[in-house]
C-alpha cells in the first residue's frame, strides 16, 4: 500500500468527520480536498461510504444511551415512539428525491465551482437567519430557549418533522450542507439551537446510512480487498474526528450562535471562486 495514498485517505477521513455535523457541507469539503490532493482510486465511491460510516458511528456512540432507550421503548413508550416517527417522517422527502435525482446531481453539480457557489449562498442564508433571530429576540436569548416553540427534540411534532425533512432536500445540492439545511430550518421553525442540532444528529443516522447502502449497492462492483487498508484508515479517522466535533459543537452552542459558520462558508467558497477566476488553481470539472 502506497504510504502517501494512505495519508490522503486519513486526511479525507478527518475532513469528513470534522464537517459532517457542522453546517459547512461535508460533501463540499470532500470534493474540494479530494481535488486538491488528487485522490484518485477506482473504488472511490466505496471509500466515501466507508468514511461516512465512521462519522455516523461517532454520533451513534455519543447518543448510545438514548438510542438504546429508543430501541427498547419503541413498542411501549410514547416518547420514544414519537421520536422514531419524527425521524422517519423527516427522512422520507430527501430519500425519495435522492433516489430520483442522485445521478443527475452527481453528473452536473459534483465539482468545486458549484460547491463554492452553494457554500457562499448558504453562508449568506445563515447570516440572514442569525440577524433575524437577534432582531427578534436580542442578544440575551442567544439559544432561543426562552422563546423557543420547540425546546427539546421530545417537543417536535409530526408536521415540524415533515418541514425539517423538506428543508433537508436542499442538501441534495453539493455544498449546501445537510446539517445547515436541517439546523437552520429548525431555527426558522422555532426550535431552540440545541433541539435543532440534536434532531439534525438523529436524522443523520437513517439519512447517511440509507444513502450509503444505496450507493454501496450501485457501486458493489468496486469493492476490492486490496483497498481495505484505505477504507479502514479513513473510517477510523472519520470516527475520531466526528466524535471530537460533535462534543465540541454541543459545548460551543451553549454560548454561541452560527454566525462563524456563515462567514467561514463565504470566505472558503469565495477563495475557491477567486482562485478559479484568477487561474491560481486549476479546479477539475
Amino acid at each position: 500500500m502506497d504510504p502517501l495514498l494512505l495519508l490522503k485517505a486519513i486526511v479525507l477521513g478527518i475532513v469528513e468527520g470534522l464537517t459532517e455535523f457542522l453546517p459547512i457541507s461535508s460533501t463540499g469539503h470532500l470534493i474540494v480536498v479530494e481535488d486538491l490532493l488528487r485522490f484518485r482510486i477506482p473504488t472511490r465511491e466505496v471509500f466515501m461510504i466507508a468514511i461516512q460510516g465512521g462519522a455516523i458511528l461517532a454520533v451513534c456512540w455519543e447518543y448510545r444511551q438514548r438510542l438504546a432507550a429508543l430501541a427498547g421503548g419503541l413498542l411501549s413508550r410514547p416518547r420514544e415512539q414519537r421520536l422514531a416517527l419524527n425521524v422517519v417522517i423527516a427522512f422520507l422527502p430527501a430519500a425519495v428525491l435522492g433516489v430520483i435525482f442522485k445521478d443527475a446531481i452527481a453528473t452536473t453539480l459534483f465539482n468545486p465551482l458549484s460547491v463554492a457557489t452553494a457554500l457562499v449562498l448558504g453562508g449568506v442564508v445563515i447570516l440572514a437567519v442569525e440577524q433575524r433571530h437577534k432582531r427578534r429576540y436580542g442578544e440575551r436569548d442567544l439559544q432561543g430557549t426562552r422563546h423557543a416553540r420547540v425546546e427539546t427534540i421530545d417537543d417536535i411534532g409530526p408536521l415540524d418533522a415533515l418541514k425539517i425533512g423538506l428543508a433537508q432536500c436542499f442538501a441534495l445540492i453539493p455544498g449546501t450542507s445537510r446539517s445547515a439545511a436541517t439546523i437552520i430550518g429548525g431555527i426558522l421553525l422555532g426550535f431552540s439551537r440545541r433541539a435543532a442540532t440534536e434532531f439534525s444528529f438523529f436524522l443523520a443516522i437513517p439519512t447517511v446510512i440509507g444513502a450509503s447502502v444505496y450507493s454501496l449497492f450501485k457501486a458493489r462492483e468496486q469493492l476490492a480487498a486490496a483497498d481495505l487498508p484505505l477504507y479502514a484508515a479513513g473510517f477510523a479517522a472519520a470516527f475520531v474526528a466526528a466524535l471530537v466535533c460533535v462534543r465540541w459543537l454541543l459545548r460551543y452552542l451553549a454560548s454561541h450562535d452560527f454566525v462563524i459558520f456563515g462567514w467561514y462558508r463565504i470566505v472558503f467558497g469565495g477563495l475557491i471562486l477567486l482562485t478559479a477566476h484568477t487561474g491560481l488553481v486549476s479546479w477539475s470539472d
